[in-house]
């Protein structure tokens, strides 16, 4: 899962609200290092604003939180909670190993995808409801003032960063990944998520089980999911020593003790090379 930093901040939240809603007068965060390249940037932006007086940005203490975060106890509520409980369910049962890369790396891909469904839900009912003295957040947002900003005003992140660290003489850590990337080729990052999504076309029905307190669809999805992860990247491996001729199927046999990664991995040699 990506780790909460200022490239992620600045490149999921807040550029992609602003090329796709316009440029808010003013952006109000609390006093977290992750919003330093967001405010860099809506500072830089500030004369594109329709309200010239107010100031481009606020920094405020957590006690002082605008309404619209009271919504963030509902993320919790429907998303954060019912998912992180199905993996500590599988923690407190030693199946889970998150010492493990290729664990971490599937475990945050796929919490990622099905927190997002979630999110996305919360935040469409919520935008949907009347706020007393505001009225609806959908209505006040086709009516309000839009201003559009070309995306040429606003770098991909790690331009963003860079111009930061030029301008202002200082560093952004650049790290966001929790797990790293075990796939060695993107044809084999793209067959494991193929192989995944014929046994799990729709992950919408693993965030309505989890959230509804029925962890096992979610759990087995995640098992699936690492254990074809690895199987995969396996069998990157051992094609790439039988092309080479340094590695016999007899000799696969003989090293690897996992019967079902086996039985995966000779299946899949025996489609793809012939030896």
């Amino acid at each position: 899962m990506p780790v909460k930093n200022n490239l992620k901040m600045y490149g999921d939240v807040y550029r992609s609200a602003v090329l796709k809603y316009g440029l808010w007068d003013q952006v109000r965060v609390d006093h977290g290092k992750e919003f330093h390249l967001t405010l860099f940037m809506q500072e830089n932006l500030k004369a594109l604003r329709h309200d010239q007086i107010r100031r481009p940005y606020l920094q405020t203490k957590s006690t002082e939180n605008h309404r619209i975060e009271r919504i963030w106890p509902e993320i919790n509520n429907r998303v954060n909670y019912p998912l992180k409980a199905a993996l500590v369910d599988l923690l407190n049962k030693d199946l889970l190993n998150m010492e493990d890369n290729t664990v971490k790396f599937c475990t945050s891909q796929l919490l990622c995808q099905v927190s997002r469904i979630g999110v996305q839900r919360v935040v469409a009912a919520w935008n949907a409801h009347s706020i007393p003295g505001k009225e609806v957040p959908n209505y006040l947002a086709q009516n309000g003032c839009k201003v559009r900003i070309a995306e040429d005003l606003l770098p991909p992140p790690s331009e963003a960063a860079s111009l930061y660290d030029r301008e202002l003489s200082s560093s952004l850590s650049r790290v966001s990944q929790f797990g790293q990337d075990p796939f060695t080729s993107e044809e084999a990052k793209i067959r494991a998520e193929g192989e995944f999504c014929e046994l799990f076309p729709d992950i919408s029905v693993l965030y309505e089980t989890a959230v509804h307190h029925n962890f096992q669809p979610f759990q087995d999805a995640l098992k699936c999911l690492i254990d074809s992860t690895r199987c995969t990247v396996l069998c990157t491996v051992l094609k790439a020593l039988l092309i080479n001729s340094l590695l016999s199927k007899k000799d696969v046999l003989k090293h690897e003790q996992n019967v079902n990664f086996m039985h995966c991995l000779l299946k899949r040699i025996h489609c793809d090379i012939n030896v």
